[in-house]
């Protein structure tokens, strides 16, 4: 995202790592009663304008909101408030809404949210790439270089600027190639047999690792191997939810339920150009072609008409992963979280439904646990299922 908008001439960098002063300035901020995010995206921004040197004025931090019961869409401006209170009002809190699809962000909107497009779907495929080469990995450390490289260069290519959208994409494309050579090239042994943990739960708590105390590496060095819900299936969720609303709001025969759905395809086709160098590393490892595939799975537990956010695709990918052969679950969220509770509520149902497959809600908070103990039970289980499991798993041919 901090790539897209240098490609618009505005600087941009994503925040330092959080560490320990993060979580003392959120916790000192907030009154202990938010969700873990919020402390510690809070924390982030005032370590940022804590440093020395540092001018609010020439500070704007990027926050989205959505609508609905989730405390998210309190965090842009609570963060304004307490930038205020200490001192630091003029800092910008930048704040577009999912509700229109993030479109409100002024000049330049289209081209930074095509660009930004662009990005989401790399970051997600150097993700997908990390976790299907680092458990197979014969010399520890490999993957993460060839990660951190890759997002360097995918970087490089988002900021370019001056570029027609068929020439970034045309770019990336090519970037997307030496990535796939990059990964292919790291001395593995890809044998069978590992258990395959899907890992769904909030958006931020489950792909921030400084959140959820590193949880995927933790199943890696238990034996197991992540596959990890993406950004791109939030982006996809949206879209959705703009169509449903505007056809029950105003139908579907205007003008502007044809360009939701013009923009969708628009997306999908620029997704499926990025992709297409590596559909043959990714095989059994194939994302949805569409929401609505993860949308009916959740359908007779958290109907997506009715419960709204993470909570629905949370069960829905749950549902999926079963059926792409995955041998557990776990879902990562903030302690108190609503959609990780009301999740965790239908987890014994779909468990149920689906020959008795292991789901493991974990709540996190920073402030200690077991996640070593639980995770170990955990993989125990997946095991005991991978033996008796009715959906097998699909490999790469490269696996023996």
């Amino acid at each position: 995202m901090a790539a897209a908008f240098r490609s618009v001439g505005i600087d941009a960098a994503p925040a330092p790592d959080s560490d320990s002063e993060t979580l003392e300035l959120g916790g000192l901020h907030s009154s202990g009663e938010e969700c873990l995010p919020h402390k510690i995206t809070l924390g982030d921004f005032l370590k940022i304008c804590r440093a020395p040197g540092a001018d609010p004025k020439k500070l704007a931090f990027f926050m989205p909101r959505a609508p609905g019961p989730c405390r998210f869409g309190q965090y842009a401006p609570y963060l304004q408030q307490v930038l205020v209170g200490q001192g630091f009002g003029d800092a910008l809190v930048v704040s577009p809404n999912s509700a229109d699809a993030y479109a409100g962000l002024g000049e330049h909107a289209a081209e930074l949210m095509r660009t930004a497009w662009f990005g989401v779907v790399l970051g997600d495929l150097a993700t997908r790439f990390l976790l299907k080469t680092r458990p197979y990995e014969t010399h520890a450390g490999d993957t993460d270089a060839a990660f951190e490289q890759t997002i360097a260069e995918f970087c490089a290519g988002l900021a370019e600027r001056g570029l027609s959208s068929n020439e970034r994409i045309a770019r990336l494309t090519r970037r997307v190639v030496e990535a796939r050579d990059r990964f292919r090239a790291i001395p593995a042994q890809y044998v069978k047999g590992r258990p395959l943990i899907g890992v769904v739960g909030e958006i931020y708590c489950r792909l921030n690792t400084f959140s959820n105390e590193d949880a995927v590496r933790r199943v890696e060095r238990l034996g197991g191997e992540c596959w990890l819900s993406d950004i791109s299936e939030w982006v996809w969720y949206t879209h959705w939810s703009r169509q449903y609303d505007w056809a029950r709001d105003h139908g579907r025969l205007n003008t502007g339920f044809l360009k939701l759905k013009i923009k969708s395809h628009v997306q999908h086709q620029y997704e499926q150009t990025l992709l297409a160098p590596v559909a043959e590393d990714f095989v059994g490892y194939e994302e949805p072609h569409d929401i609505t595939e993860v949308l009916k799975g959740s359908e007779p537990y958290l109907p997506a008409t009715g419960a709204l956010g993470e909570m629905t695709l949370s069960v829905g990918k749950a549902v999926y992963l079963y059926h792409k052969g995955a041998d557990g679950i776990i879902d990562i969220s903030p302690f108190t979280c609503m959609n990780g509770i009301a999740s965790e509520a239908v987890y014994p149902a779909v468990s149920t439904d689906h020959d008795g497959l292991p789901i493991r809600s974990l709540y996190f908070d920073k402030v200690g646990g077991h996640i070593d103990r639980d995770l170990e039970i955990f993989l125990d289980l997946a095991r005991a299922y991978q033996r008796r499991k009715r959906r097998p798993r699909v490999y790469p041919g490269y696996f023996t």
